[in-house]
């Protein structure tokens, strides 16, 4: 039997365990042009709460009682298309699952050893590439420059301060509590790092930001965006990837709007998977700089299938660190 993880019920305000359900279903039957994946690492993200929410997004949702949605790395164990062979390792969006038939066209395979398969879900999969599509082609970050990303020890945020760094920018970022951010500025390289929950939080964003802020690569949303929207330069850039602080709770009412008018600011939100055909030159990219140690990244693994639920509701929470993952296999 395969094992999946459904949605019982759209979650008004927190989401918690109740949300989701396991399920024992038939093993699937691959056909013709398929694979059958064996699952490995199952990834979680920010996005898949407003996948679960009745709220006008940009993709179909998951409605109750179907599977969640979700990038997969696992083994091919049968295949029925000339692309594959049973031992490869494959990328796939296959969702909460153990076991998955899928067209073998909608598969990617992951070959070499010089990065572990479980990054092709974190700094050289989706959140890796987000990061470099915002940073690179909205901020458009130039040598000298302060460039600020909040969750910054997260799967994007981590490797938006590491780019930024990388082409001569002064680096900011901001997380919660101070392990965060002694990783941020100890192993990830950058200038500074102001912890969100200090009730000085203010004043060391004054602190760190002296000549304010001319590239913002904005996760959050809410009451830190707020409260960075006032210290941007004439000018300045914002790419707006997330607001994952408003998924679990009604919209923040902005006040500080009125500093996109009188600095000229260019805010702009993307979605990344607008721009599929960037992806394949962007994950080249990021591999190479991973495999020579380039770009470093954390990951935080679950392990069993049972346990996703809890560890969804915690990563929306903040207590990840690092990519979010749930290990399969023993």
């Amino acid at each position: 039997m395969n094992q999946q993880i459904i949605l019982v019920e759209r979650p008004e305000g927190w989401v918690t365990p109740e949300h989701l359900k396991l399920i024992e279903t038939p093993m699937p039957i691959p056909g013709d042009g398929e694979i059958l994946v064996r699952n490995h690492w199952l990834s979680l993200d920010p996005y898949m709460r407003s996948r679960i929410s009745a709220a006008k997004s940009y993709a179909q949702g998951v409605e109750p009682g179907q599977l969640m949605v979700g990038g997969t790395v696992g083994e091919v164990i049968e295949s029925h298309s000339d692309r594959f062979k049973p031992g490869d390792m494959v990328l796939a969006a296959t969702g909460w699952q153990l076991f998955a038939a899928v067209p073998a066209k909608q598969a990617l395979k992951i070959e070499g050893d010089d990065v572990p398969p479980s990054a092709y879900l974190g700094v050289i999969g989706m959140p890796g590439i987000t990061a470099w599509t915002g940073l690179m082609t909205i901020c458009e970050p130039k040598a000298g420059e302060t460039v600020v990303v909040d969750a910054a020890s997260g799967a994007v945020g981590s490797v938006v301060g590491q780019l930024a760094k990388s082409v001569g920018c002064r680096v900011v970022g901001i997380a919660g509590g101070p392990a965060k951010c002694d990783f941020v500025v100890k192993e990830l390289g950058f200038d500074a790092c102001v912890d969100h929950k200090d009730p000085a939080f203010e004043q060391l964003l004054d602190d760190a930001l002296p000549k304010g802020i001319d590239c913002l690569f904005e996760n959050v949303g809410g009451a830190i965006f707020e409260s960075l929207l006032p210290r941007m330069n004439v000018f300045a850039r914002i790419a707006l990837c997330g607001m994952v602080s408003e998924f679990n709770r009604p919209p923040h009412a902005h006040h500080t709007l009125r500093s996109i008018l009188i600095n000229r600011i260019k805010l702009q939100g993307f979605i990344v998977s607008d721009h599929m055909q960037t992806w394949p030159d962007i994950r080249q990219a990021l591999r190479q700089r991973v495999a020579a140690g380039e770009i470093k990244f954390r990951e935080s693994v679950t392990v069993g299938l049972e346990n996703a639920p809890a560890a969804f509701v915690g990563m929306l929470k903040g207590e990840n660190f690092g990519k979010q993952l749930v290990k399969l296999i023993d």
